[in-house]
Order: structure tokens, then sequence, then C-alpha cells
């Protein structure tokens, strides 16, 4: 007879999930099921669609992680602000961004934790990779949008030494963003009166859903744009696989790429804080392909 805990372990099983509203698009279940495989687990990956004025839905799922039924939940547009105020603790890289990402139990508390700015990071830095940046190797980037997105994409640059310039059409909102950033440099300009001259800034950050689809034939930046040379172009859409932002600049020689790459990033990491086991983030590629 095996001991009892050797049966609890073979038979335990992860149930994971993930919030937001809709999530029709979602590639998650396909990335976590994935990894649940290949690291040889149990386990389901769900999705949990709460329209952003159903607190009470929030609440009753919540509960459900509390009471153990769920291992953890990942937390997408438009809940990762609401669900702070429901957590019992926040981690310090959650609570400096004001977005949680990720929600899991440890020593009865329910932890929000954020795996979007060092998902980013790790994501970014592979796209790098050993390319020098141009502009004098200057670390400046231009980030677009004030969302969410943007807080986790922030935090990350300027905790790596880049100078962030951010530019967004609502204004207070980018403010508000910076200012939460009290011991981070940013600098804010408005969309309106920004002019368009790119060639000061070695990396740019779509962190809006501008391109997204159904609307594939737009992009953050006005049309027929020089970017600076050597310019990395880095848009967090990733539906399409290639967004027009991507395309104009690969039209005129550069690099650039879609968030694809940190929504794996993120996501292992978050599977990674709920098992304890590391997946192979190349599995986790090959299962969203289409």
């Amino acid at each position: 007879m095996p001991e009892p805990s050797s049966i609890i372990t073979h038979h335990s099983s992860f149930v994971l999930g993930l919030i937001g509203y809709p999530l029709g698009h979602s590639l998650s279940p396909k990335i976590h099921a994935a990894a649940l495989s290949a690291c040889g687990l149990q386990g389901t990956y769900s999705l949990f669609s709460i329209p952003p004025e159903d607190k009470q839905g929030l609440k009753d799922l919540l509960a459900r992680v509390r009471g153990g039924e769920i291992t953890g939940l990942n937390v997408t547009i438009p809940h990762k602000q609401n669900v702070i105020e429901l957590m019992d603790e926040l981690t310090p890289t959650a609570q400096a961004i004001g977005a949680v990402n990720t929600i899991y139990m440890r020593e009865n508390k329910l932890v929000g934790d954020n795996t979007d700015a060092p998902g980013f990071l790790a994501d970014l830095k592979k796209f790098i990779g050993s390319r020098e940046l141009g502009i004098g190797k200057r670390k400046s980037a231009i980030i677009l949008g004030a969302g969410g997105s943007a807080r986790a994409v922030v935090y990350a640059l300027c905790n790596d030494g880049w100078n962030v310039t951010l530019v967004a059409r609502r204004i207070e909102q980018a403010k508000k963003l910076a200012d939460s950033f009290a011991n981070l440099e940013v600098r804010v300009v408005e969309y309106s009166s920004f002019i368009f001259n790119l060639s000061s800034f070695a990396l740019i950050v779509n962190t809006t859903p501008l391109g997204m689809t159904p609307n594939i034939e737009t992009s953050p930046l006005p049309e027929n744009i020089i970017f600076a040379e050597n310019a990395l172009i880095y848009d967090l859409v990733y539906n399409p696989r290639e967004t027009k932002l991507v395309k104009d600049a690969r039209a005129q020689g550069l690099y650039a790429t879609t968030g694809l790459g940190m929504l794996i990033e993120q996501a292992a990491l978050a599977f990674e804080i709920w098992t304890d086991h590391n997946p192979p983030r190349e599995t986790l590629y090959q299962a969203v392909q289409p």
C-alpha cells in the first residue's frame, strides 16, 4: 500500500481559470492545458466570464478559491483593478503596479499577484537578445496608452533602467499612472499634442487595444510614420498574429513583435506559482500556433 500522502499527490488535480469579460478569444486555456500536460499534472483551466458590474459574481468565484475548490485564477480586463479590494494581501509587484492578474491562497490568505511585468520583461529581453539598441544605445522607450497593461510595462521598464515617455489620449489617466510611481521617472505627453518624431526612442511599446481583431486595419500611430533606425517595436496586441503596427515596422526593415511572448511568459509564471512546476516555453508556443 502506498503512503496516504502519495495517493493524495497522485490524485490531486489543479483547478485553474481566468476571470474577465468578454473571454471569447482567450488563448489561456490552450496554454495552461499544454502546461499541465507537459508537467505531467492533472487539472483543468476554465473561463469565468463575469461582466464588469457583477460584483457578486466576482465575490462568489473568489470564495471558491478561499474554500480550496479552485487552486488559482488569472485576471484580465476589466477586473485587474476591481479585484484588489477583495484580496487579503497584495504582493509588492501587484501593489506597485496597482493591478492583479494572478490570484492564489497562501497561509489562509487570498493573495493578488502580478506576473505581467516580469512576463513582459522576460519576453522583451528575449526579443532584444544581443541586438544593439539604436540611438546611441540609450534605453529610451515610448509607451502608447495608460491602462492596466501600461502600468505593468512602465513598472517593468523603469525598474530595468529605461527612460520612459508615456503618450496617451486620456491625459489625466496617464498623469495618475505616472504619479503612482513617484519613485520612477516617467514623462507624460498628450497624444493629440505629441509630434510623432520617434527618432529619439530605441523602443516603442503599444499597450492600447488599437489594431486588435476585428479592427485589424487600425494602428496606434499615424499613417506613414517613420520610425527611428534600429528602433524596436513591441505591440502587446497578439490577435491578429501580425498587427498593422508590426507590419508597418517590418516594412521599414525593423524588428517588431506582438505580445504573444508576454502572454506565454506571464501564463508560465502564474502556472509556476500555482503548481511549483516551470512549464517548457516551446511547448506553450506550439499550443497556440494557428
